[in-house]
């Protein structure tokens, strides 16, 4: 990710908040800034993850199930958000009892729209046992499937990649540990880029200079994922995951994830079967547009964040499908400001979306400068209405909260056809259906993300740095 840099002012502007408010954050640590000089500095990363709660406690409180019917394929629901995977499940037949969420506005956003399912809070409050009853089901009533994204900031490489030390981190183990008390026939566990690569311990770059000791083994790249797949295993699960580009399962978003599938029964999972690919690799259709997302959006009632003035000057410029390098020349530098100095290609900023490919990744807040998204003809970012479209809510979905609480539940989500896709795998792998297989398929950008080859480079890679060690030792 492309790391631009905020002054106070800009600051206030995105997040929408006083500039005198926004010292206060910086002062208390509640937002991360650097002092240069008398002026402060702000990572455009911080302020996107900020959220400030008017009310930090739920207004919805927790409650059973509302529903005595028991459907033939039950599904348990953890870090659920705003329902983007839960809603792709619904699709293929499996229907969420109950979903998981702390997050006040997310939960009011469930409470909305499946007022009959059973909500619960922060999942470390509750024992196997108590989700059971909360979800109506018996001790011997069979859980078909639990998915859930744990929290992602804690292995993701944009931040400081505390792992499992990290407060969120040990939320995933929670989870891991009800996977293994509840025993579903399938556990699903979507999650970031980052936790393919991320340590099991980290330590800061700063310390890994010629004179440090070398990393140690809990230390190495994917020591987090080796764990949890150790975990899982341990309970008598198969495991299969791969890194998987939302685009090719029919999103019109290019969105990477990855997603860990596995089986009760010991029997590996295959992986999702695409159904697009982006040049028609395998005669399938070619991934969708962001024309095809928003065809038939009514054009007005758009809610969305604005665009400080300063840099509107600059969008007027700019075509669709253009960012800050098709401006002039001689603006670049005042365009970008300190961020012209800052490694990296910088594609995020100033970036107006084209019409005629997928949407990037959308994120928490469509107009921080790293990482616009920006309509690919109006002057403004992209609206909530929109969001939804690209996240492939429907029109009807009730998102609640305030403005930005909706931007940072739907950017959040699970693309509902990335959600289908499992779903999809999991019941044709209870029909015993066999699915069709596409060779060397290229699921997302990157090579080797798939179980198989990635454990393998994993383990290659710590036994290459443990000779090192142990020469470095006997030398």
């Amino acid at each position: 990710m492309s790391t631009g840099y905020l002054s106070v002012k800009e600051t206030s502007e995105v997040l929408g908040y006083s500039e005198q408010y926004i010292r206060k954050l910086l002062r208390s640590g509640d937002l991360n800034g650097e002092m240069i000089g008398n002026r402060w500095v702000i990572a455009s990363e911080s302020a996107s993850e900020y959220r400030c709660k008017e009310d930090t406690e739920p207004t919805v409180t927790d409650h059973a199930r509302r529903s005595a019917s028991k459907p033939t394929l039950k599904a348990l629901s953890f870090f659920s958000g705003c329902m983007g995977l839960d809603l792709g499940l619904e699709k293929e037949g499996i229907e969420v009892l109950l979903a998981c969420e702390v997050d006040a506005a997310a939960r009011k956003t469930i409470e909305t729209n499946r007022p009959d399912i059973a909500l619960i809070g922060d999942i470390r409050d509750y024992s196997a046992a108590a989700i059971r009853e909360q979800a109506g089901l018996s001790s011997q009533d069979d859980i078909d499937v639990i998915v859930g994204g744990p929290p992602c900031q804690a292995f993701s490489s944009a931040g400081k990649r505390q792992g499992f030390q990290d407060e969120r981190g040990n939320v995933f183990l929670t989870f891991i540990d009800l996977i293994s008390e509840l025993r579903p026939k399938f556990a699903v566990i979507e999650n970031v880029r980052g936790l393919l690569s991320a340590p099991l311990k980290h330590r800061p770059h700063e310390m890994r200079g010629s004179t440090d000791l070398p990393l140690a083994q809990e230390e190495q790249r994917g020591g987090a994922l080796l764990y949890v797949i150790h975990r899982l295993k341990e309970a008598g699960y198969s495991v299969s995951f791969n890194l998987y580009n939302a685009a090719n399962f029919g999103s019109p978003q290019q969105r990477e994830r990855v997603v860990i599938a596995c089986s009760r029964d010991g029997e590996r999972l295959p992986y999702l079967t695409p159904t697009h690919s982006q040049k028609g690799l395998y005669e399938l259709p070619k991934w969708r547009s962001l024309r095809d997302a928003l065809e038939g959006l009514p054009k007005n009632g758009h809610c969305f964040v604005k665009f400080p003035e300063k840099r509107l000057q600059y969008y007027r410029l700019l075509k669709p499908g253009q960012y800050w390098r098709d401006l002039p020349m001689e603006l670049h530098q005042a365009a970008l400001g300190a961020s012209y100095y800052a490694g990296g290609g910088k594609t995020g900023f100033y970036r107006r979306l084209a019409w005629d490919k997928p949407s990037p990744t959308l994120v928490t807040h469509p107009a921080m400068p790293a990482t616009d998204l920006a309509h690919p003809e109006e002057d403004r970012p992209l609206s909530i209405q929109e969001y939804k479209r690209i996240q492939e809510f429907p029109d009807d979905w009730m998102i609640e909260g305030s403005l930005l609480d909706q931007y940072r539940q739907v950017g959040n989500a699970v693309p509902c056809s990335l959600g289908r896709a499992i779903g999809r795998m999991l019941v044709n792998h209870l029909n015993g259906v066999e699915l069709r297989v596409f060779k060397d398929f290229p699921y997302s950008r990157y090579l080797k993300t798939d179980d198989i080859s990635w454990e393998l480079e994993v383990l290659e890679h710590a036994h290459s740095s443990s000779v090192k060690q142990l020469c470095l030792t006997l030398t």
